[in-house]
């Protein structure tokens, strides 16, 4: 069994908890949605053994803690704290995968610290800011309808509007062969609470500087999920974060939720286009397939 290294480590107005497992060249996997250090274990399961993987709670989730509780954070505070995780455990640029909000957070961190990130793998940013005037205002609308349920209602009510904002159909969610998908535990249930209430304000107000993304150092893959529908604004983001950058659009297996449903499958799409020269180790192809063996 792979040994899991934790700690927790001070940031501006709060305490971050981190997970670090495997071997190989770093990879920071940062989620979305309830998205704790735990959130994807299957996927990180299929890359530990070529990659020293970085998971953590986001402020505001699980083990983290806010000092200020009056102080909502911003995407820029996220992507900051993943600034000094960084720096905390590594001083050579990293492959950071990015999921929904993650992408968002990783979007900043390329603008603000691009020397910390040599690829960010950025699979449907929850970004409207990428998005025409009108289609932004619409999709604003649907996280702020999100967050009135959610206060009226309750977090479980909330989940139907943000599957149809997002894509995700809990009732229709396909998986890979031998994937159970988490249970909504008592600790799930109130990072999702947090997540709709404060994050998706976040979301809302984030802004990048579209002229210094564009000239980032860090290569930025947009990546989509096979099975996310046509009409869903995270998909509608990654097609504009494509043609911005005027990179090719990655697609993933499953959809918006991929890395939970797909967790094999994803972890070969993630080796595929970080290694786009097929340079991928013959040592770490080894170590897998002894993995797997």
């Amino acid at each position: 069994m792979t040994t899991i290294e934790n700690a927790t480590l001070p940031v501006d107005g709060a305490e971050l908890y981190y997970e670090i497992r495997g071997t190989g060249p770093m990879l920071l996997l940062s989620q979305s949605g309830e998205g704790d250090a735990g959130r994807s274990e299957a996927l990180v399961r299929n890359l530990e053994h070529e990659f020293t993987v970085v998971t953590y709670d986001r402020r505001g989730l699980s083990r983290s803690v806010i000092h200020d509780t009056n102080r909502r954070p911003s995407i820029a505070d996220h992507a900051d704290d993943v600034h000094r995780l960084l720096a905390a455990v590594t001083d050579e640029p990293v492959l950071m995968v990015g999921c929904s909000m993650g992408a968002s957070i990783g979007l900043h961190l390329a603008t603000t610290h691009p020397e910390q990130v040599h690829t960010l793998i950025a699979h449907e940013p929850v970004s409207p800011w990428l998005l025409a005037a009108t289609d932004r205002a619409h999709h604003m609308r649907e996280l702020e309808h999100c967050q009135q349920v959610c206060r009226a209602e309750g977090w479980q009510a909330a989940l139907a509007p943000m599957a149809r904002t997002l894509g995700i159909n809990p009732a229709d969610q396909e998986t890979e062969p031998g994937v159970q998908l988490p249970p909504l535990t008592p600790e799930r249930a109130r990072n999702f609470t947090y997540f709709i209430e404060q994050d998706f304000t976040a979301v809302r107000e984030d802004w990048v500087d579209v002229a210094r993304l564009t000239r980032t150092t860090t290569r930025i893959l947009p990546g989509v999920g096979r099975r996310t529908p046509t009409q869903v604004f995270d998909r509608h983001c990654a097609i504009e974060l494509s043609e911005l950058l005027g990179v090719e659009l990655t697609e993933f297996p499953g959809g918006h939720n991929g890395n939970l449903t797909h967790p094999a499958a994803y972890a070969e799409t993630i080796r595929r286009v970080a290694h786009p020269r097929g340079d991928l180790s013959e040592t770490a192809a080894r170590m897998r397939q002894s993995a797997v063996s």
